[in-house]
């Protein structure tokens, strides 16, 4: 075992490496460059058309409905200990690499998602679509198409389950003495009555979930900063500087240099808001719309929303506290930022987030799954993997997850490999879409 956790961890760090972060932001660089920076001036539309239905539109769930699937996925651990690593080994100019990364990334989200639709098809089981269908599709690279489906199984069992169970056994056992298998249980339960409905139920899930968790972990962060308001713009400060200067050891914090803040200020960015990895497209495919620049530009504020809202709030929030200086625990260290300025109830916020933040990757991750799971083996294939979804659940709250955490990130950065290739040749197609679509209006 020991042995299988070394090739995976080795495994895992030469996949995430320099080059796939350069190919990442780069993919994301080069499609704003080509969209002319529409991630910027295309925003404010983009938000309107969140809540905007369409009586004519074809597909299974609403624009609002997919986007909450979206965000069920990525607004999760990511964004709590996502965020407190890449501060704790990169220091706090990470985060503004972390901006970097969601600003271009937003211009990748879209691009994926205009495919999804494009080439999406209707099955037996609804619409359905992401870089499989545009890669066999569009691309004619059936054998691409495949591996990306594979590797998405395989996430969506270690990242979109097994690691998020845990999590949220272990916080319910940290913070109430709650036995793991007593979490598992209750936790396979519940997401047994939403998955088994399929996407519809997902959907009207999230779409109530998603809002509320976000709410109010937004209002606790805007909470403390406005009664600690002193301390905002020397947060901000120590972003901007320390993303072009190295920060020097002191008071327990190691030091980082400028390449450590780049670096896991886009790791973490990526893992938070899954730009370019191919996932949130999947659920996009499934939106009722009559145009798929529509649906692109709604799951383009996914990524702002994820990681220039959440991720934001959550990094101002350690950066005012001291917490951070003394090198502590990057899992912890949120929760013990929140408690400094909220005591007890600040912890329970940030328990909570955890909790519901795991369930929604989960209920995300598992469509992602299954849609990959039925491009391989067909549309009967559903309820057999939905039964070994729901039973990893249970697995994954009572097991060590060394192993599972470097298998999930080896997946990830293979899923991200065909769908970034697919992106960078179809360029031109998402390019004439939103041409088309913008000189309509």
């Amino acid at each position: 075992m020991d042995l299988l956790d070394s090739f995976m961890s080795s495994a895992s760090g030469f996949i995430w490496g320099v080059p796939m972060l350069v190919l990442l932001v780069g993919t994301g660089l080069y499609l704003s460059i080509k969209l002319k920076g529409m991630q910027f001036w295309a925003l404010g539309h983009a938000i309107k058309l969140i809540f905007k239905k369409e009586k004519n539109g074809e597909g299974d769930i609403t624009h609002f409905q997919a986007l909450m699937t979206a965000l069920a996925a990525t607004v999760g651990i990511g964004n709590i200990v996502g965020v407190a690593t890449a501060i704790t080994f990169g220091g706090p100019g990470a985060v503004f690499w972390m901006w970097v990364t969601g600003l271009v990334g937003m211009a990748t989200k879209y691009s994926e998602a205009i495919l999804a639709v494009k080439y999406r098809e209707k099955g037996k089981n609804g619409y359905k679509g992401g870089p499989m269908y545009y890669l066999a599709n569009g691309l004619n690279m059936p054998k691409l198409a495949f591996f990306f489906a594979l590797f998405t199984v395989l996430a969506s069992f270690g990242i979109g389950n097994m690691t998020q169970s845990n999590a949220v056994a272990n916080a319910l056992f940290s913070q109430f003495s709650i036995p793991t298998w007593v979490s598992g249980i209750v936790l396979l339960t519940i997401t047994s009555f939403v998955i088994l409905g399929g996407i519809k139920s997902i959907g009207k899930t999230t779409s109530f979930l998603i809002p509320f968790m976000i709410v109010v972990y937004l209002s606790t962060s805007l909470l403390i900063i406005i009664t600690n308001y002193d301390k905002v713009l020397d947060a901000f400060g120590l972003i901007f500087y320390h993303a072009f200067n190295p920060i020097a050891a002191g008071g327990g914090f190691a030091g980082a240099a400028v390449a450590a803040a780049i670096r896991y200020g886009i790791a973490r960015g990526v893992f938070s808001n899954e730009s370019g990895l191919g996932s949130a497209p999947i659920a996009a495919a499934a939106a009722k719309t009559n145009d798929p620049v529509k649906q692109a530009l709604v799951s383009m504020t996914q990524t702002f929303i994820d990681t220039l809202l959440v991720c934001t709030m959550t990094a101002l929030i350690i950066l005012m506290a001291p917490v951070w200086t003394t090198g502590g625990n990057a899992a912890e260290l949120t929760l013990k930022s929140f408690e400094f300025f909220l005591g007890d109830a600040g912890a329970l916020i940030v328990v909570l987030a955890t909790i519901l933040f795991g369930y929604s990757t989960i209920l995300g991750w598992s469509y992602y799954g299954e849609r990959a799971f039925e491009y391989i083996f067909g549309d009967k294939s559903i309820k057999i993997y939905r039964i070994i979804f729901i039973s990893f659940i249970l697995v994954g709250a009572m097991m060590e997850l060394k192993l599972v955490w470097n298998f999930s990130d080896l997946a990830n950065g293979l899923m991200a490999i065909p769908n970034l290739i697919a992106l960078l040749l179809l360029s031109k197609v998402v390019s004439e879409e939103t041409n088309r679509y913008f000189k309509a209006k």
